[in-house]
């Protein structure tokens, strides 16, 4: 299936996990993909492994809570590929801490990549994707439904990308664009494998974030990606899809 022929997708967070896996999917279905993260290393792995596969894809390296950046990776893509289909933004920063011992140095950094990050690629985004009539996936989390302990700044930062992605796909569904979040839970990619827990917590509150199937890799959440921001997608615009293996329910 080539849902994404002669479409061009920018997908951030490519350089691993979800982001990644999304690339890979989104490439093989046709599209040109245009791989943004803040490891060059990485993000250039996936853009070699996607043209070995005989996909189309490039890199660029971006701090996606500098503006300037941000600005000028959407003009890059556009620079190579003409047009923009869809603006998928996966990339993220999660930290596990006690909400009274937490500063406001970490509290700013997750709001700053998190939050003003997604605000900062939709804008950057939307003139485009009102050319081309196309759409935005961002990704929210079980954590913008659901108490996360020791993620209170992870948890509004999601939050408040939720309620953005909501604003934006009312601001412009008469326009021709949508915008939805996905929101994974209890999916193992680097970011949740190595990641640090406080210590002497209480490990029962991890029962919040289990799944009641077992933890799933990236692609499950890449293939729900690729159906939101395809055609067969097309009515559907302000919604959160929750991919938590039962968790919530």
């Amino acid at each position: 299936m080539k849902r994404f022929e002669k479409r061009v997708a920018l997908i951030t967070g490519a350089g691993s996990g979800i982001g990644r896996a999304t690339a890979e999917r989104l490439a093989v279905e046709g599209a040109s993909v245009f791989c943004v993260d803040l490891n060059a290393e990485s993000v250039a792995e996936t853009v070699s492994g996607i043209c070995e596969s005989g996909g189309t894809a490039s890199s660029h390296c971006c701090d996606i809570s500098d503006e300037a950046q941000v600005a000028d990776a959407v003009q890059a893509c556009i620079d190579q590929y003409g047009s923009l289909y869809t603006l998928i933004h996966m990339a993220g920063l999660l930290r596990f801490e006690r909400t009274h011992e937490m500063d406001l140095v970490s509290w700013q950094k997750i709001i700053d990549i998190n939050l003003t990050g997604t605000f900062l690629l939709c804008r950057a985004a939307l003139p485009h994707l009102l050319q081309s009539q196309g759409n935005i996936v961002n990704a929210a989390s079980t954590a913008a439904l659901a108490g996360l302990p020791w993620g209170a700044a992870y948890s509004a930062s999601k939050g408040g990308v939720l309620a953005m992605t909501r604003s934006i796909a009312v601001e412009y569904a008469k326009q021709g664009v949508r915008a939805n979040c996905v929101c994974p839970g209890d999916i193992e990619t680097n970011m949740t494998v190595d990641i640090s827990m406080p210590a002497n917590m209480d490990t029962d509150l991890l029962l919040r974030i289990s799944s009641l199937s077992g933890a799933r890799g990236p692609q499950v959440v890449a293939g729900v990606i690729a159906m939101l921001a395809s055609d067969d997608g097309a009515h559907i615009t302000g919604e959160d899809i929750r991919m938590d293996g039962g968790t919530l329910s």
